[in-house]
Formats: structure tokens, C-alpha cells, sequence
């Protein structure tokens, strides 16, 4: 009889194991991939292998290349699925971020305060002085680092890119009024005050070359802009995708990169530390202080938190599908500061694909 029993018992156990295998989508013993440092070599894996629709690429591609885009890469789990270059450019030719990479500002303002050089919750005013605006130095000295990564400065966004003094003007409290502002740069000078150092030269020590990335700082008008090769871009994306973590080293602290792409006030549901968040009730775009009903990018999963740069510069993060997705180029339709109708219509033909 107890012979019977274990056999039964047994019996059941198989069925049941059997059944989990079946509910099985992909390996779960893959591990997260990184590309080598200092390397070309980067492994691929094959849309089959995914199970995605591949009849379907050819028509992202066609659809990428009408709407004038320059380089675009998709990672699984770190491994390249797709990748393609259009209307002459190539892998190693660059191209700007644009406001793509204020998302750089913010990792390197967290590594800044993990090293204990600033402390975000700090007025600006103690890293680079006062003066640093035209508002009355009570209202100056409202602002905090924390309100620069968050939009929430208070100053007036309607005086151009410009962030000397004269065109820094105070419209609001600090923290009373959300509006996508140039102001943030400031950011950059109180890194480099409070480390004593350039901030490309600590950028690219704590941040460029840790994770393997190429390009460079230029400037362009009053802004300071970032440029690389369309991977590079794909690396901070895949740091992004681990919170901060690379390869095993925590390049950035992993508590504040789920702050930073996470709702950081509550003016603007799907804003991080200027990361944009899909998935929110609502949302507000910049130069308008309208509120937009739903969700940034219908199209896209709801926990995909992206860089949103001019023209259609483009890093989404997906953890849900362990998706990075990069696209550079020109805009696609017309000229646009972050979010596009472009972002839905890509999320229609990625879906087609990887669906």
C-alpha cells in the first residue's frame, strides 16, 4: 500500500512539473548580457528565437527609413535582436541625443551623491554660488538640485535656452510649477564645483568609460550636447535597464535610479528625474501647462520609462519584456522638443514584431 502511495504521490509531482515547463516562454536561466569594454564584439541573438513575427521587420524597417531615421538597435536581455542603419549613416558615424541625454546629467548627479560631493536635497546656490538667477535671492535660494532634475525650478521656461542670469527669472516657487527648462544644466556646474573637476573629465570617468560608452560633449547654441554612435547610446540604455548596474559593478546607486524613474513630483505624473514614464494617468509636454489625459505612449507597455530627446531621439526601456530600443535621426514628421506622434506609431510597428 505505501508502495502504491509514493507512486501516486510521485505521479503527480511529474504531472505537475510538466505542466509549470509548458508555462514557459523563454530560458530562465539566461543571464543578463553586457558587451565587453574597449570591444566591437557584442552577441546577437535571432528574432526566432524570441518567437517574434519576422515577417513583420521588414516593414519597421521600411517604415524607420520613410521617416528619416538614422540608426536604430533593439536588445533582449542585453544581446542585439535588431539592429540597422539608414539613409547613409553607419554604425560608427555619430549622432546628437539632444534631450535624450539629460538622462546622462541625472546618472552622473547620482554618482556625484553617492560619492558625497552633493546632496540633491541642497539649494543649487551652495555648490555654485548666488547669483546664479535674476530672482530675488529668497527665491534663489528655494531651489534645490532636486527641483533642476525634476522640472520644478519655478523659473521662467519663456525666455529662451539661454541659462545666464538675465534670462533665469523667477515666475514661480520652487516646486509649485512643473516646466521643461534648459535650467537643468546648471546641474553639470555643480558637479564640477563640488569635485573640482571638468564635468566631461568626471563624466567620463565615472560614467563614459566604466560602461564602455564612446563620444563626446560639443556644444550647440546654449546648450551642451551629447553625440555618439548609435551602441553607445544602446550601453547607457542597458544601464539603464539594470538601475544603474553594469556588468556586476553598481555604477549608479540602484535606490536612486528607481527614484529617477519613478514619478518625482506630483505636477507631472510622467516625469522622473528627467526620465519620461509611460503608464500614467496623465502628463504635460513642454512649452504648454496643459494637462494631457492618459498615457504618454498608448502603444508602448505601461512600465516603459524612456529618454525623450528633439527631433526624435529616442532610448526606451521595457524591464517587463527586457527590451532597450534605440532610435537617432532625424525628425521623423516635423521638428518636436521630446514626445512625438512618431512614438506611438513606432510602438504600433515594434508591437507587430516582437507581439
Amino acid at each position: 500500500m505505501k508502495n502504491i502511495l509514493f507512486a501516486f504521490a510521485l505521479l503527480f509531482v511529474l504531472c505537475n512539473c510538466s505542466s509549470n515547463d509548458n508555462d514557459v516562454t523563454e530560458p530562465i536561466s539566461e543571464a543578463m548580457y553586457f558587451p565587453p569594454n574597449n570591444s566591437n564584439v557584442w552577441e546577437t541573438k535571432t528574432p526566432e528565437s524570441l518567437n517574434w513575427n519576422i515577417s513583420q521587420i521588414q516593414s519597421l524597417y521600411d517604415y524607420l527609413n520613410q521617416k528619416n531615421t538614422k540608426g536604430f538597435i533593439v536588445l533582449h536581455n542585453g544581446k542585439i535582436v535588431l539592429e540597422n542603419y539608414f539613409n547613409g549613416h553607419s554604425a560608427t558615424l555619430p549622432w546628437y541625443w539632444a534631450s535624450a541625454g539629460k538622462t546622462l546629467t541625472t546618472a552622473v548627479v547620482g554618482i556625484a551623491e553617492q560619492e558625497n560631493f552633493i546632496n540633491t536635497n541642497n539649494k543649487v546656490s551652495d555648490y555654485i554660488g548666488t547669483g546664479w538667477t535674476s530672482a530675488p535671492l529668497n527665491k534663489e535660494n528655494l531651489i534645490t538640485c532636486k527641483h533642476l532634475l525634476n522640472m520644478t525650478s519655478g523659473l521662467n521656461d519663456g525666455n529662451g535656452d539661454g541659462v545666464s542670469p538675465q534670462n533665469l527669472t523667477y515666475l514661480a516657487d520652487a516646486g509649485t510649477r512643473w516646466a521643461y527648462h534648459n535650467v537643468y544644466v546648471k546641474l553639470q556646474d555643480v558637479v564640477a564645483s563640488a569635485t573640482n573637476q571638468t564635468w566631461e573629465n568626471y563624466f567620463n570617468a565615472k560614467l563614459k568609460n566604466p560602461i564602455g560608452m564612446t563620444g563626446a560633449w560639443f556644444q550647440s547654441g546654449n546648450n551642451r550636447v551629447y553625440g555618439s554612435n548609435t551602441r553607445s547610446m544602446a550601453r547607457f540604455g542597458l544601464l539603464a535597464l539594470n538601475q544603474g548596474n553594469w556588468n556586476g559593478t553598481q555604477i549608479v546607486n540602484s535606490n536612486y535610479f528607481a527614484v529617477a524613474t519613478n514619478t518625482s513630483q506630483n505636477l507631472n505624473l510622467a516625469y522622473g528625474y528627467m526620465w519620461w514614464l509611460n503608464g500614467k494617468n496623465s502628463y504635460r509636454l513642454p512649452q504648454t501647462q496643459f494637462q494631457f489625459n492618459g498615457t504618454l505612449i498608448p502603444n508602448a507597455p505601461s512600465d516603459m520609462y524612456c529618454a525623450l530627446g528633439r527631433d526624435d531621439q529616442k532610448i526606451y526601456v521595457v524591464p517587463s519584456k527586457k527590451l532597450v530600443i534605440i532610435r537617432l535621426g532625424d525628425p521623423a514628421d516635423g521638428s518636436n522638443f521630446a514626445l512625438s506622434n512618431f512614438d506611438n506609431e513606432l510602438w504600433s510597428k515594434i508591437n507587430a514584431v516582437t507581439n
